[in-house]
């Protein structure tokens, strides 16, 4: 069988459910490692990306809460990377357990991965990506007082969130990297939460406060490895997105990012296909091809 180079992109409920806790965290990714050993059973040389959003959002809350002018938060562009760091290591030791009970001999390495953007991509005047916990509409007011210059907006009718700024990605500083790592045969964990946003000064890479969409990310990390496959897992059913349809919350839910990116790997890299499945699926997927299957 051919081997296929498959960027699969986590969505959030791979690694956090209602529990914030790192154990229930680490017990969610130990799931996730299951499923996605099957990948490397068949051969595949697999490279997972992932979310972060309420990740790096409770990191900045936590920040907040405890800063000092001695001890003063760190800016968005460090707490992405701080919390690549955490989730990597939480991946790295799940699948370095299910590779070793499947008796497979394959190592795990996670890069902190700088992602570029535009320093003139408009929307960093136009904050629309949504990080952090929900807030009720008693509980906004506080949060609007206690943090001024953050903005929040209400999301999908299920609360209110902070929001940040979203460039999208124009190249990925560790591309060449993660294929080193992928010819000798290593899994890469890469633009974990979309990446580290930075731009280019001079011979610099300066971060900037922002997050990158981990879609555009996987997307963009596809198209430069020149996989064969970028599989999109989300939790999102085909009840739910039905019913984003017919609320007209289809621009604003967290769907359309999966679809814009998915036409944009097919379009820049026609022999190239993306799923848009769940983990559930995952072994579905394998044996019948079963899935949102998008090509040229």
């Amino acid at each position: 069988m051919t081997k296929r180079k498959i960027v699969v992109a986590l969505g959030g409920n791979a690694i956090l459910a209602d529990d914030a806790s790192a154990a229930a965290q680490q017990a969610a990714l130990a799931e996730t490692a299951k499923y996605l050993v099957q990948f490397v059973k068949q051969g595949d040389q697999l490279i997972i990306s992932h979310g972060n959003g309420p990740q790096v959002g409770n990191l900045l809350l936590q920040q907040a809460a405890g800063s000092t002018a001695k001890n003063p938060a760190m800016p968005l562009d460090t707490a992405v990377a701080m919390t690549q760091g955490s989730i990597g290591y939480w991946l790295e030791n799940a699948m370095d357990k299910a590779l070793a009970d499947a008796g497979l001999p394959q190592d795990v390495a996670t890069i902190v991965t700088q992602v570029a953007v535009a320093d003139d991509d408009p929307a960093f005047s136009d904050p629309s990506k949504p990080i952090g916990p929900f807030y009720t509409s008693a509980e906004i007011t506080a949060e609007r007082q206690a943090h001024p210059d953050n903005v929040y907006v209400e999301d999908a009718g299920r609360g209110y969130r902070r929001v940040v700024p979203s460039p999208k990605p124009i190249d990925v500083k560790e591309a060449n990297v993660v294929n080193a790592l992928v010819d000798a045969g290593v899994i890469p964990v890469a633009v974990g939460g979309g990446g580290v946003p930075v731009v280019k000064v001079g011979n610099q890479l300066v971060g900037r406060e922002a997050v990158i969409d981990k879609d555009f990310a996987s997307e963009k990390l596809a198209e430069l490895v020149h996989a064969d496959l970028l599989i999109i897992l989300t939790a999102v059913t085909a009840a739910e997105l039905t019913a984003y349809i017919q609320d007209d919350q289809f621009a604003k839910g967290s769907m359309l990012p999966k679809i814009q990116a998915a036409l944009d790997f097919v379009n820049n890299r026609p022999s190239g296909q993306v799923v848009i499945t769940s983990l559930a699926n995952v072994g579905n997927f394998l044996e019948n091809g079963s899935g949102t299957i998008i090509r040229q």
